[in-house]
């Protein structure tokens, strides 16, 4: 078995091996690192490519222009409205293949236009265990995944972000705003920007982590377990409850599990990433 710094340098030699190459950047763990990694690798033959949407918290569109001027690496922002997308906003079980496709169909007319071959991605190997519809988008696609290919983790890239000095190393899962709502449900520029405001002032109030999942007039909120007894302190509570009244929900409800990503993915059967994971 491969030791972390072995699965570095076999990254380092997949990227180089793609002598230019452009990056799905979302600002978020994983795309950081590969980009990071990837921009030593290929100094001024890398190109990072992100989405600005209402589905992208503004803060991890802050944080993924900040990392790429950082780094000095050429940065290509594409305003984008997945609301649009045909079968998008119905929210079905594969959503995220509608976004993925969208999203890779961008990649490559940017990369096309620099004369580009690799387009990759921040998929690591243990995503290939949830259900990411995107995946196969991304088959489809030709998209590369090379933190897969290294056969990197998301333990391994945290800690190897962390010796880097990556301030992303301990960044709390960031995914789209659209994952808070049960498949089904209708997804509306009013309620994404409901949901966004909720949950940054879970984040203002110091949750080191949060999802406010929606259910119509219901907000269902997530925190990690050791945090929930102060979610539900008398005062603070109060606070909240009045706070999301404002925002529209009637309803705000605590969910007792505590904060799981992916929990609108339970028993959902697994049906994609298993000729990648082979």
């Amino acid at each position: 078995m491969m030791s972390s710094d072995e699965k570095l340098t076999r990254l380092r030699a997949i990227l180089r091996g793609c002598e230019r190459l452009l990056v799905a950047f979302s600002g978020g763990v994983d795309s950081s690192f590969l980009l990071r990694v990837a921009a030593e690798e290929l100094p001024g033959q890398v190109v990072a490519l992100t989405i600005s949407s209402p589905t992208v918290p503004a803060e991890d569109y802050t944080l993924a222009v900040e990392l790429a001027r950082m780094w000095d690496v050429e940065h290509v922002v594409v305003e984008a409205d997945e609301l649009g997308i045909p079968n998008y906003a119905a929210n079905p079980v594969n959503r995220c293949y509608f976004c993925k496709h969208h999203l890779y169909e961008i990649c490559a007319k940017e990369a096309g236009k620099r004369g580009i071959r690799v387009i990759a991605d921040g998929v690591n190997r243990d995503d290939l265990g949830d259900y990411r519809p995107g995946l196969q988008a991304a088959q489809e696609s030709g998209i590369r995944h090379p933190l897969v290919e290294a056969e990197l983790g998301k333990a391994e890239i945290r800690d190897l972000s962390r010796r880097l000095g990556l301030a992303t190393w301990n960044k709390p899962a960031s995914p789209c705003l659209s994952s808070r709502f049960p498949y089904g449900t209708p997804i509306t520029h009013e309620a994404l920007t409901r949901v966004a405001r909720a949950e940054r002032l879970l984040r203002q109030a110091g949750f080191s982590d949060c999802r406010v999942r929606y259910h119509g007039e219901i907000a269902r909120i997530e925190v990690p377990v050791p945090e929930l007894p102060r979610l539900v302190e008398p005062s603070f509570r109060q606070e909240i409850v009045s706070e999301f009244q404002e925002l529209g929900f009637r309803f705000v409800t605590v969910d007792l599990q505590g904060l799981r990503s992916g929990s609108l993915n339970e028993g959902i059967a697994l049906g994609y990433g298993s000729s990648l994971n082979s």
